[in-house]
């Protein structure tokens, strides 16, 4: 045993990493062109498509995601990233837009559609400096499922971490408590371990694993293999990882269900709420509004994903990337399922006994796996992150060399540019990991990632689908929207007068909610029930939230009278929503969440459609290249790919005679029966998932 990892589950990890740098080895001396270590030569067949597919949609970051939000307030908490589930069927047609655009990097789009070079770059260094900070999330939850696993016995504490994990004891046993039977300083008392606990200073368990070294590990394991193959090793990893993903996925869930029971035993030991699909209205987070306006919010954004130009691009054929790229996106709304239940899971065992809600896989797996298996299920999150950093990473590296680095350096050969691509994926890989030290809540960068790349998705949607959409309007409303969405946000929280001014740092009025629910064992032995089952209410209640700023915090916890002062993100949209009278004091966590999302998914359009109207339009003869490989399917080989694209050139009325709306603006093509096919079976499969979740919650 070393700091509690057994032997055999280090030779595991061991085996796992020697196989992967095995295949980066193996496919070293294909990487001869920027073509080659950036899209794998474009000669990815559909059964590696879907792996990629796959694994670049999955990782351990969602996987946590979906189960820390299920173990604070149940099956509702899930659409903190099931929401993707109402976004997949445009896959069909987005994989389609970007295999006909025939572009390496998506900054290629601003290029070829707007002749802008300023929004190339824009792009290109907006969406590296976001790899850095969304890789952290990677390393942030390697390195807590560590600290799970390796904690120390509390003879090891020192006088400070006992005294942490004492105050924690203590917040749990006035939580659980009814408001009623709290004496007045008791209550004083859980204001006051409220505060602290928002400040990070109440801890359940006590970790020997410093977070660096994890971080080190893990940039250096896919760095090493990334080099060495490229996006070919990304692609082909991606298959061993797809089926550890798998195994990791589904590991816990048979001897967590035995622990508590099955499914009879989840409904005894949680309340009744947890297995709602939208949850309680008056505690979730996650409401049928916060859920539609979210789901918007990322239908703009997910355009804009860098990694889906070369996911698309790599494939064959346009039916392999279709394919394989819808493929891996159901495969993993179907793994989403298993997350959610093993959140219930982790609330029916460790409900009040974990500080952090992102140590439950690392709980767990210490509670219910033995030598071998630890290592397996490390293995397979590892898995589950590397699949995404290895394409992701290798797509940010294009961009910069291709939008940032070429036009300052021009006219190299080809195999100067793959050096300099290495480097970038070295600087990314490991910047990411000097991030992770400073991200603790992964839940909130979600949140955060959720709207950002609208700034550059409305621009790419309307784009395709509009022809009278001006330079000059994009560029004016990625401005106002960096402004809005990036600056004012991180700008606040830095000012002392602003995270200290009374007027943003309103928070909700506090809620008193009496909940009707059935008794759980842990209500029988606190005397609140007679017997499991028995219809209670339980008085609960709901403290107040930031408005306007992520957290609110007393600047003494010990007196609930010291000022407030912000902390995290400041939502600009909902100062903007105020400034027009609107009253957020009253509103719910979730109506906030709601109105937050709308305004981030439809304000940039607003803004394109009517500086559009007020600008200059793109001369149309610029256009037509552009927009004629979207008309021409792609054909077998490149000679006969371009000969297509020469003959509608010389014939645009063929080109026109193939849009839904001839003549106008919109260019909107008419669907083919593979369009119509492929979409409407996708929304059948939507249904079929959401059967399966009602099913889920019905369970028991």
């Amino acid at each position: 045993m070393l700091w509690g990892l057994h032997w055999i589950d280090a030779l595991v990890i061991a085996t796992y990493v020697l196989a992967i740098v095995w295949i980066g080895y193996r496919l070293r001396k294909r990487q001869q062109s920027q073509e080659d270590f950036f899209l794998a030569g474009r000669r990815l067949r559909t059964f590696v498509q879907f792996f990629l597919s796959f694994g670049n949609a999955t990782n351990a970051d969602q996987a946590v995601a979906i189960s820390r939000e299920v173990f604070r307030q149940g099956l509702g908490g899930m659409w903190i990233q099931y929401l993707v589930l109402f976004l997949t069927p445009f896959y069909w047609f987005i994989a389609t837009l970007y295999r006909r655009s025939r572009i390496v990097t998506l900054s290629d789009f601003f290029i070829e559609r707007f002749q802008s070079h300023l929004l190339a770059s824009l792009y290109a260094g907006f969406t590296v400096l976001m790899a850095i900070i969304g890789g952290a999330v990677s390393f942030v939850i390697a390195g807590k499922t560590a600290s799970a696993l390796l904690i120390k016995p509390p003879a090891a504490y020192t006088a400070e971490e006992r005294q942490q994990v004492a105050l924690f004891a203590e917040y749990h046993r006035l939580q659980a408590q009814d408001l009623e039977s709290l004496s007045e300083a008791d209550r004083q008392r859980l204001v006051e371990l409220h505060e602290r606990a928002k400040r990070g200073e109440l801890r359940s368990i006590i970790s020997y694993v410093e977070p660096t070294t994890i971080y080190l590990f893990f940039a250096a394991v896919v760095a090493l293999y990334t080099l060495l193959g490229g996006f070919a090793a990304a692609a082909w990893t991606n298959v061993l990882q797809g089926f550890l993903i798998l195994s990791f996925s589904c590991l816990l869930i048979p001897a967590g269900m035995l622990a508590v029971g099955g499914f009879s035993g989840l409904r005894e030991r949680l309340p009744e709420h947890f297995f709602a699909v939208f949850g309680n209205p008056a505690l979730t987070d996650y409401g049928v509004l916060t859920v539609m306006a979210m789901s918007l919010a990322n239908l703009v954004s997910i355009i804009a994903s860098a990694p889906l130009v070369p996911i698309a691009g790599s494939a064959q054929s346009e039916r392999a990337a279709r394919v394989g790229l819808l493929g891996g996106m159901f495969a993993k709304r179907i793994v989403m399922l298993f997350w959610a239940l093993i959140g219930l899971v982790g609330a029916a065992l460790f409900a009040g006994q974990l500080h952090d809600p992102e140590l439950l896989w690392g709980s767990l797996m210490r509670e219910f796996l033995g030598p071998g298996l630890t290592g397996l299920m490390l293995i397979g999150m590892f898995a589950a992150n590397m699949s995404t950093m290895d394409t992701n990473t290798l797509t940010y590296a294009a961009l910069f060399v291709r939008n940032l680095y070429t036009p300052l350096v021009p006219g190299r050969p080809e195999h100067h540019y793959v050096l300099v691509g290495r480097v970038t994926v070295v600087v990314i890989l490991f910047g990411a990991a000097a991030v992770a030290l400073w991200v603790n809540n992964v839940l909130d960068l979600f949140k955060y990632f959720i709207t950002l790349p609208a700034i550059f998705g409305a621009p790419i949607w309307l784009g395709f689908l509009w022809r009278r959409l001006t330079r000059t309007a994009v560029v004016v409303q990625v401005a106002a929207c960096f402004l809005l969405y990036i600056g004012i946000p991180h700008l606040f929280p830095v000012l002392p007068w602003t995270r200290a001014h009374p007027a943003l740092t309103l928070e909700t009025t506090v809620r008193i909610e009496n909940i009707h629910r059935a008794a759980t064992v842990e209500d029988v032995q606190l005397g609140r029930a007679q017997r499991v089952g028995e219809r209670i209410e339980h008085t609960t209640v709901i403290p107040p939230t930031g408005i306007f700023f992520e957290t609110v915090l007393r600047e003494n916890p010990a007196d609930p009278n010291s000022p407030r002062v912000g902390q995290g993100r400041f939502h600009a949209e909902l100062w903007l929503l105020s400034c027009f009278g609107l009253d957020l004091r009253h509103w719910t966590k979730a109506e906030l969440n709601a109105a937050r999302f709308a305004f981030d998914a439809l304000f940039p359009f607003a803004l394109l459609i009517l500086l559009s109207l007020l600008t200059r339009p793109i001369p149309s003869e610029a256009l037509q290249h552009f927009f004629a490989r979207l008309r021409v399917p792609v054909q077998p080989t490149p000679e006969a790919d371009r000969q297509a694209l020469e003959s509608i050139l010389q014939e645009p009325e063929r080109g026109e005679a193939l849009k839904l709306l001839p003549g106008s603006t919109w260019e909107i093509g008419k669907p083919s029966w593979e369009d119509i096919l492929g979409f409407g079976g996708a929304w059948l499969l939507v249904g079929l998932l959401l059967a399966a979740l009602w099913g889920l919650s019905t369970l028991g």
